[in-house]
């Protein structure tokens, strides 16, 4: 299946069951292993089961293949493998510890321009965006207080470490 047209599959699997701060990566140029990642939250274990569930039924409806679904015992972060793209699913307090848009965020492809398919009538929900504009600044929304963090790099002869700042 061509990559536009799984991560379209993707996102609109994601949105049918509500996910919030969708965002898409291209990573082909930072591994071999695949060509995209999603990452996107669910509120509760529930949720982030059903957003699994419904990107495979979606997939697999569509005549594509899904790898395997890892992390649906728990809930908390489930990762669906489709091969050429990966889908992180996450709740939000466990999504804000591991920060993987920080790792995988060099180069973020907007969701309206990803080869969403738009159906005739289909509403796109206010909560799916992508975090561009925050990301240039630096400043990340953080988990369920409401409180921001403030990127910061500190540069030493042997390696970069990035830690958050309040």
């Amino acid at each position: 299946m061509e990559i536009e047209k799984l991560q379209a599959l993707v996102i609109q699997a994601l949105e049918d069951v509500k996910a919030q701060d969708i965002v898409l990566f291209d990573t082909t140029n930072l591994t071999s292993l695949f060509e995209r990642i999603v990452i996107a939250s669910g509120n509760s274990s529930r949720q982030t089961k059903a957003l699994a569930a419904s990107v495979r039924d979606k997939i697999k409806e569509a005549g594509g293949d899904v790898i395997s679904v890892e992390g649906e015992d728990t809930g908390e972060w489930v990762l669906v493998d489709l091969g050429d793209l990966i889908v992180h699913l996450m709740q939000p307090t466990i999504r804000n510890y591991y920060r993987l848009e920080e790792i995988w965020g060099g180069k973020q492809i907007d969701l309206e321009t990803a080869g969403k398919m738009n159906e005739p009538g289909r509403k796109t929900r206010g909560k799916t965006r992508t975090r561009a504009d925050t990301a240039e600044s630096g400043v990340f929304p953080a988990a369920a207080n409401g409180t921001t963090r403030k990127k910061t790099a500190t540069v030493s002869s042997d390696a970069v470490s990035s830690r958050s700042e309040n």
